[in-house]
């Protein structure tokens, strides 16, 4: 059984409980939008998935098709069974906060991947210890020797990237409210997304 898509408005979060077995489908609705991805154990929030305890267990900066993806206690949270993109995904990069568009110059408040993180958690009663490095669906920030490139997306419209549960955890998403830099696109411009519910199999 799979649960109709979701609607993840543009620059906003959203949270979901995953039983173990169950996977979540996020879907790249236009094919330029970023969705920062974090998960946690609803029983311990201490535990989450970690980005730099992953890159260790599979000896590799992207996860790809049928890799694991571990928590900080260097165990299976998600496993990433299919995608259909080309497989551009970031895991070296920091969520976007308030603090980060301070830096790019922006004086008012700014939407941020951060705050929506813990908002999309504190819509199911959980507060975060941390806002973890997450998991940055189809951001395209490949290092060039010591120096980070800022790039628009490689994904198309209806890319979509399913992550099944290995133990029953919160997966949270944020669609990046990022809108200097281009890496929603060149139009700089943060659109919806998407997600379904897959059960167990």
């Amino acid at each position: 059984m799979t649960t109709a898509p979701t609607r993840i408005p543009p620059r906003t979060g959203k949270a979901v409980f995953l039983k173990a077995g169950q996977a979540i489908k996020v879907i790249n609705t236009h094919g330029q939008q970023i969705v920062d991805t974090w998960a946690f154990n609803p029983y311990d929030m201490s535990e989450y998935l970690s980005m730099q305890h992953t890159r260790a267990y599979l000896n590799k900066v992207i996860p790809g098709v049928g890799d694991a993806l571990v928590s900080n206690r260097r165990r299976p949270l998600l496993h990433l069974e299919e995608d259909t993109s080309p497989g551009v995904h970031d895991t070296l990069i920091a969520a976007c906060d308030i603090y980060r568009y301070i830096g790019l110059g922006v004086d008012e408040y700014h939407d941020n991947c951060q705050d929506n993180m813990y908002a999309a958690m504190a819509a199911l009663g959980h507060t975060p210890c941390t806002c973890p490095s997450p998991l940055n669906l189809w951001m395209n920030t490949p290092a060039k020797g010591n120096v980070v490139e800022w790039l628009p997306p490689v994904s198309k419209p209806g890319d979509y990237v399913v992550l099944r549960a290995a133990i029953d955890c919160i997966v949270a998403m944020s669609n990046c409210p990022q809108d200097i830099l281009p890496i929603n696109g060149e139009a700089c411009d943060p659109t919806e997304t998407h997600f379904e519910i897959l059960e167990a199999r």
